[in-house]
């Protein structure tokens, strides 16, 4: 068997499909997670798209002996990072929280590496450290003011490991910045369903298509865009599994520590996604233009031609991929993982 490549906070959304990219690219998956925003069932279902089962455990990376008993145990040649709470409103309530969980974890998680000898780490930052950007598309140089909690967490990583770097230069990191991850796998196994009320556009539109919620609500129809609603670079979480995994080669193959947009480079209103979205259900999306939402920007897209120059990587997927994917997942799993989900 080849050597493992650790991943924390695999059985989550992007975690998973970023498994079946990995195996897809022969290496051997082994997911960690505690969890708290995952479910357990997403193993059986990598199974059946895998084609063979990866080794799951439970633990937490916050505490360093469960991470010492993983690097003890299994031969680890690499770590890809996901584990870490992600929801802006639930960071601005509960801010030591996400300190804990997203910074201290990962603080552990490098000292764990550390003493294992394993100094090949991917890490899942995100294109909130920039806040509300100068312009768009927005390059990797441009300045980051994050707005909250969780942006803040995920810059103030990206310093540590940084810093981490410069002081161990032969360690190889990748700092991946990624916008607005959806879609689902093809097969409709796997896919987003996130606990409670969506925070996120493509979930809710996908909810609101298989009559879970009424309606949606479009926070703004004024803003200085096209048709008036927000514009943001939606990315299909296959794209950005296989980002990671072109990431994950560039650190093998190389020391030095590399920050890189991923995104597909072009922006997409809420109209434009929610008329995509109608042509792949065939049902129309009942929804109802509001006020803007305090601190929500006009427009926010990516350059992600440094990944491409230094990765080899672009994203393929189109907007009506992304959304007939999304509502093949949704159909077929309404209630997510639950059992009662199977059709």
């Amino acid at each position: 068997m080849s050597p493992h490549i650790l991943v924390t906070g695999g059985a989550g959304f992007i975690g998973s499909h970023t498994c079946v990219a990995l195996a897809a690219a022969g290496y051997t998956p082994l997911i960690f997670d505690n969890f708290c925003n995952a479910d357990p069932r997403v193993v059986e279902r990598l199974e059946t798209i895998i084609g063979n089962k990866p080794v799951a455990i439970q633990g937490d990376v916050r505490s360093r002996a469960d991470l010492d008993r993983v690097f003890e145990q299994y031969r680890v040649q690499g770590v890809i990072h996901f584990a870490g709470l992600k929801a802006v409103g639930d960071s601005v309530a509960d801010p030591l929280g996400y300190y804990d969980n997203n910074v201290a974890g990962s603080v552990v998680l490098a000292q764990a590496m550390l003493a294992a000898g394993v100094d090949t780490l991917v890490f899942s930052s995100s294109a909130t450290v920039y806040g509300d950007p100068d312009q768009s598309p927005v390059p990797e140089s441009a300045a980051c003011r994050p707005a909250n909690p969780y942006g803040r967490t995920k810059r103030m990583v990206e310093e540590i490991l940084s810093d981490l770097h410069h002081a161990n230069p032969s360690w190889r990191i990748s700092v991946l910045r990624y916008f607005n991850p959806v879609g689902a796998h093809e097969s409709g196994l796997i896919g987003e369903h996130p606990r409670g009320k969506p925070n996120n556009l493509m979930p809710f539109v996908s909810q609101v298509a298989v009559g879970l919620r009424d309606k949606l609500a479009v926070h703004g129809g004024d803003y200085p865009t096209p048709d008036g609603t927000g514009v943001r670079d939606y990315v299909h979480v296959m794209d950005l599994a296989e980002g990671h995994v072109a990431a994950l080669r560039h650190s093998e193959r190389q020391p030095g520590i590399v920050t890189l947009n991923l995104g597909t480079g072009q922006g997409a209103s809420v109209l434009d996604v929610i008329k995509s979205f109608e042509r792949a259900s065939g049902k129309s999306i009942a929804h109802e233009i509001g006020p803007r939402r305090p601190g929500d920007v006009a427009a926010n897209w990516a350059d992600p031609t440094l990944a491409t120059a230094t990765l080899g990587w672009r994203a393929t997927r189109t907007l009506d991929q992304m959304c007939a994917d999304s509502w093949r997942w949704q159909q077929a799993n309404p209630n997510g993982y639950e059992p009662s989900a199977a059709r």
